[in-house]
């Protein structure tokens, strides 16, 4: 196998499900962005229903038939999604306290992941959209932790529907990037 057919995930034949989440994550973001007075309190509910299905999405890709190269890094990344969602779920009140953290470690973890993809084991011709991803996501990362210590719940509701819509684009670009070629075995 050559290096440019290298992938960091690899590949998976359920990179559709990824896909779905990637979409439901862009068109969540755009219903924020038209209707914000449906509420904070909404917003990070929804925002904690889902980080269960993502996790639960990576952890079907992790754990199928034809689980990708790097399935310890989906199984990581599908319970920590799952963990997050479920506290979300679990507590108004906690939700709308810890939203803006829970969204900052969760963007910087993805920022870190595309960082390690881009420089360990994605030596593809677009090697570099995966370190710009990965700065990007960081870099709303850690508007979040700002947002949430000033308490400034306007900017952490535009950050929201930003984060929502961007994540959603990089998901569905990522999907296609783990689905495997023709003649592919995985």
């Amino acid at each position: 196998m050559s290096l440019s057919k290298l992938n960091f995930l690899g590949y998976s034949k359920s990179w559709w499900l990824v896909l779905i989440a990637g979409i439901v994550m862009v068109l969540c973001g755009f219903a924020y962005w038209f209707w914000p007075v449906a509420g904070y309190a909404v917003a990070s509910q929804i925002f904690g229903w889902l980080l269960i299905l993502a996790g639960i999405v990576q952890l079907i890709v992790a754990t199928g038939p034809h689980f990708p190269k790097g399935w310890g890094w989906w199984i990581a990344g599908g319970m920590i999604d799952m963990f997050i969602g479920f506290l979300m779920v679990r507590s108004i009140i906690l939700s709308e306290e810890v939203f803006p953290y829970f969204l900052a470690l969760i963007f910087i973890y993805w920022g870190i992941t595309m960082i390690i993809s881009s420089v360990n084991g994605h030596k593809g011709k677009y090697w570099w959209l995966y370190l710009i991803n990965g700065i990007l996501l960081m870099l709303i990362g850690f508007f979040f932790v700002e947002a949430g210590w000033i308490q400034n719940m306007e900017m952490v509701s535009f950050l929201t529907s930003l984060a929502f819509i961007y994540w959603g684009f990089s998901i569905c670009m990522f999907a296609y990037d783990i689905k495997p070629q023709v003649g592919q075995g995985n």
